[in-house]
C-alpha cells in the first residue's frame, strides 16, 4: 500500500467513518496537534538512557499510546463508533504516575520557567503542546479527552521537573522584574 493516497490534496481530510472535513477544521487542528506532542514526546524519549530514567521512559511510551486513542476519539464523528476509545483507566494512570513522580520532587514554592534538561525542556514544550490541544478540543464535546488532556499537561510539567531533578539540573525560578 502506497503512503500517498493524493486525496487531500485539496486541503480536505477524512474523519473516521469517511466524512470528508477541512484540513483546517478545529476538529483536525484537535488531533493534529496530538500528533505533534506525540511527536515531541518521541524526542524526549529518543534522549532518555534507560540507566537513568528508565521508570520516566515506560512512562512515556504508555502516554504515546494513550495519544493515539485521544486521536481516536477526536477523529471520530459523534455518534460513529470510536475505534481505539478512551476508558478512564488511562486518565487513572496519569494520577497515578504524577503522585509517584511528585514523591521524588522538592515541593514547589514559586513559578519556574521551562527548560533545565534537554530531556525537561523537551517534556515542558509536549506540555505546551498538549495545552494547545486542550484549548483546540474544547469545541468537541468529549468530557473524557478533556480531562486527559488536562492532566496529561499535568504529568508533562511534572515529568520535565523530575527529570531535571534526578539529572540534577537546576529549575530556574520565575522572579517578577521590579517596576
Amino acid at each position: 500500500m502506497k503512503i500517498y493516497t493524493k486525496t487531500g490534496d485539496k486541503g480536505f481530510t477524512s474523519l473516521t467513518g469517511g466524512r470528508r472535513i477541512k484540513k483546517n477544521d478545529p476538529l483536525v487542528e484537535a488531533y493534529g496537534t496530538i500528533d505533534e506532542a506525540n511527536s515531541i514526546i518521541g524526542l524526549a524519549l529518543s534522549k532518555i538512557k534507560e540507566d537513568d530514567l528508565g521508570k520516566l521512559k515506560k512512562m512515556l511510551l504508555e502516554i504515546q499510546r494513550d495519544l493515539f486513542h485521544v486521536g481516536s476519539e477526536l477523529s471520530t464523528p459523534q455518534g460513529e463508533k470510536v475505534y481505539w476509545p478512551l476508558d478512564g483507566s488511562q486518565l487513572k494512570s496519569l494520577e497515578v504516575y504524577i503522585d509517584e513522580l511528585e514523591l521524588e520532587l522538592p515541593e514547589l514554592k514559586s513559578f519556574i520557567l521551562p527548560g533545565g534538561s534537554e530531556i525537561g525542556a523537551y517534556l515542558h514544550v509536549g506540555r505546551s503542546i498538549i495545552r494547545r490541544a486542550e484549548r483546540n478540543a474544547t469545541s468537541i464535546n468529549n468530557e473524557l479527552v478533556m480531562a486527559y488532556l488536562n492532566r496529561c499537561s499535568d504529568f508533562l510539567f511534572v515529568a520535565a521537573r523530575w527529570a531535571n531533578f534526578k539529572m540534577n539540573r537546576i529549575e530556574n525560578q520565575f522572579i517578577p522584574k521590579e517596576v
